[in-house]
């Protein structure tokens, strides 16, 4: 890219690894330039992880110069506003209210935004990934719970309180199973990981993955099941939005065909009212990085909205 491009941190904070990506943006191109990872060691308390966070941008500032903004994705609620967090259900501490942009700011140097890592890893796929190009974006990672983001008119939409966007916790059944967010009968408390590997007889999503590609039948039937939940979800959104495209991401798309076609046919079943011919079924590009990745795009895209 040539010399009107800049650069841009992200910070993905997982409960295991904190992932960074530095990109670089041009006009409307986008190249990421770095990635890596240090353990998140949230056993050591809000503080030790927020200072983690701040030593490890740091770094790979150092590396990568000239960086002029932060985006930090992180796995939960928090207030856009106060770049406070209200709720990290997977890292260890009291964390409600607590600072998070504010203090990672000071110790860079450049503006920081907090941004709900589904709703990063949606922008990063629409940005750099499966989703290029497109106007309006369903998207889903799959994993510990079921992510979901959308995206109108060429961006992600995150409501008054960044928590627009949270397919995964529309009700597909009014009587289901007791989903963590208080629900019943959400479409992550039928296809989150832990549900995914009770319906295959496995003690991991991984291993019923696993056991499917080799043609395990309770493994494939349970793997099915999660497909016609995710299918209804999908359909459901399909119906609100008739999005371009629908990409999905997370361990679990690992799957594959195992998994999607189940929700094609879900799709095929309950969408009447626009052409599915048009709305296509992608698998995720980015892998493990999405996060970072879509974190620093939020910080690159809220920095261009600051006062010059």
């Amino acid at each position: 890219m040539d010399g009107g491009s800049t650069r841009h941190l992200g910070l993905d904070l997982g409960a295991t690894n904190l992932k960074w990506a530095v990109v670089e943006h041009a006009g409307d191109e986008w190249r990421t330039l770095a990635t890596g990872q240090v353990p998140t060691d949230g056993h050591l308390g809000p503080d030790a992880v927020i200072g983690r966070l701040g030593d490890t941008g740091a770094a790979a500032m150092a590396a990568w110069p000239r960086v002029v903004s932060v985006g930090i994705g992180l796995p939960g609620l928090y207030d856009p506003a106060a770049g406070t967090v209200r709720f990290l259900p997977n890292v260890p501490g009291d964390w409600a209210g607590r600072p998070m942009a504010g203090p990672v700011a000071t110790r860079l140097g450049v503006p920081a935004f907090l941004i709900n890592d589904a709703r990063a890893f949606g922008l990063a796929e629409l940005r750099l990934g499966a989703a290029r190009g497109a106007s309006s974006m369903v998207g889903l990672t799959l994993g510990t719970g079921v992510g979901c983001v959308i995206a109108i008119g060429g961006h992600v939409y995150q409501g008054h309180d960044g928590t627009g966007g949270e397919g995964g916790h529309q009700t597909i059944d009014p009587d289901g199973p007791l989903c963590g967010c208080g629900n019943r009968g959400c479409v992550e408390a039928f296809a989150r990981a832990d549900r995914i590997a009770e319906a295959c007889g496995t003690a991991t999503a991984e291993e019923a993955v696993a056991r499917a590609r080799e043609g395990d039948a309770p493994a494939r039937d349970g793997l099915a099941r999660a497909g016609r939940y995710l299918g209804i979800g999908i359909a459901n959104l399909v119906v609100v939005l008739t999005p371009d495209v629908v990409v999905i991401g997370g361990g679990i798309s690992a799957a594959g065909d195992l998994l999607f076609e189940p929700i094609r046919a879900e799709l095929r079943r309950r969408v009447h009212i626009t052409d599915l011919d048009r709305v296509r079924l992608v698998a995720a590009e980015l892998g493990t990085w999405a996060g970072a990745i879509g974190a620093a795009v939020h910080g690159a895209e809220r920095a261009a909205e600051l006062p010059a």
